[in-house]
């Protein structure tokens, strides 16, 4: 993986044009680890030229960075992983007929695209697949312990109604993700949560992360049995196993905090999950929770989750990024965020809708052409001093 640089030209604020002296540069470095050295250096710069050691520096003021966290802030994707650990110990909180609803949910009828045709070479859709998914919970949803039946996980995942509905359900939320657009398919799988509350929620993120430490850094695929075809038919699904925390993210949250810089996570994710990732002491963010925006899921006078995304609220992926920003930065401090780091498509609007960020930061993961434009940017301008656009690569097997 290589790590290059780059940037959008915007406008700096005024406060903030003094260069900063060798004595102050010397006192905010960060470790090497895997940076690039180039990368390093920049965000060393950023952080002595706006931060509290800064001759403009106003503390009644003080500039603010956004960073993106699934992929960004941690290897893989906590939301994703979540999922898979939902589904291997069946944390769901639905009977089947809401879970019916949940599967469905503002997803097109239309045939997915051919890469998800079934074994046998045949198309799938939401309803053929769903409705098999329901039908294998049903039987979990009467037999297991932890909802209305008898039995122990262990005996449950002998039975083919438990490969079938967790291979389902996961298949479902890959073929919706590439079959249609982020605006359905980022919120499809938070309706998962439905039935729960925010403590059963940043406590399953817990267990996720427990596990997930335990797991090795590799491919998964799961098939579904061909002892219960059903509608959909026999389909498989793989996935990224492994999500790591690390360390050069956790280093550089606290170095921009240590800076005076305010800082905040903007996530296509669920709110409750990224609020106990970053914010808990455990895993080294110690990121304040009241500063996570992300997805918002309706809620009961209980505090119950709903299978309905939260009214008024943006979906905060692409331009609803930029759109949340502005509702709860902008509207608080006056101004947009001077650094943002993301690694994806759907963080390229607040990378470059904010004339004051000054910096900004893409872990390299080869993926989406439009990121992939603000990227040769970075290799266009690598090594000179006015770069605004930084990419960092990652080694992904280790």
């Amino acid at each position: 993986c290589s790590s290059f640089l780059c940037v959008c030209e915007q406008r700096p604020p005024d406060a903030s044009q003094a260069t900063p002296t060798a004595q102050t540069q010397g006192a905010i470095k960060l470790a090497q680890r895997n940076w690039d050295t180039f990368n390093k250096a920049q965000l060393e710069k950023l952080l002595v030229t706006y931060g509290k050691t800064s001759p403009g520096y106003n503390p009644a003021k003080p500039p603010s960075a956004v960073f993106d966290w699934d992929n960004t802030m941690v290897f893989l994707d906590v939301e994703e992983a979540t999922l898979i650990y939902q589904l291997e110990n069946l944390r769901f909180a639905m009977t089947p007929e809401q879970l019916g609803k949940a599967l469905r949910m503002a997803v097109p009828k239309t045939d997915f695209v051919k890469d998800y045709n079934n074994a046998a070479g045949q198309p799938v859709n939401v309803d053929r697949a769903a409705d098999d998914a329901v039908d294998s919970y049903r039987w979990i949803y009467a037999n297991y312990a932890g909802m209305q039946g008898k039995l122990p996980l262990a005996e449950i995942k002998k039975n083919p109604h438990y490969a079938n509905f967790v291979t389902k359900v996961r298949y479902l939320y890959e073929a919706i993700g590439d079959s249609f657009d982020v605006s359905v398919a980022y919120p499809w799988v938070l309706y998962l949560f439905t039935g729960m509350n925010e403590t059963q929620i940043r406590g399953m993120v817990n267990e996720t992360l427990a596990w997930q430490q335990t797991q090795p850094i590799e491919k998964v695929k799961w098939t579904s049995p061909a002892s219960l075809p059903g509608q959909a038919g026999v389909v498989s699904v793989s996935w990224k196993n492994g999500l790591r925390l690390m360390p050069e993210m956790q280093e550089l949250i606290h170095a921009f905090r240590d800076a005076g810089i305010d800082t905040w996570i903007c996530t296509a994710s669920f709110v409750d999950v990224i609020k106990e990732i970053s914010s808990n002491p455990a895993y080294g963010y110690n990121n304040a929770a009241d500063r996570v925006i992300g997805m918002e899921l309706e809620r009961d006078a209980n505090g119950v989750v709903q299978t309905e995304f939260r009214r008024g609220y943006a979906q905060t992926q692409q331009k609803g990024k930029t759109q949340a920003i502005e509702r709860f930065l902008v509207s608080k401090y006056g101004y947009g965020p001077i650094f943002v780091a993301g690694d994806s498509e759907g963080d390229m609007n607040m990378m470059q809708d904010f004339a004051d960020t000054k910096l900004v930061l893409i872990i390299n993961r080869l993926k989406g052409l439009d990121i992939a434009k603000l990227s040769k940017q970075a290799v266009d301008s690598y090594g000179k001093s006015d770069a605004k656009v930084l990419l960092q690569g990652r080694n992904d097997n280790t």
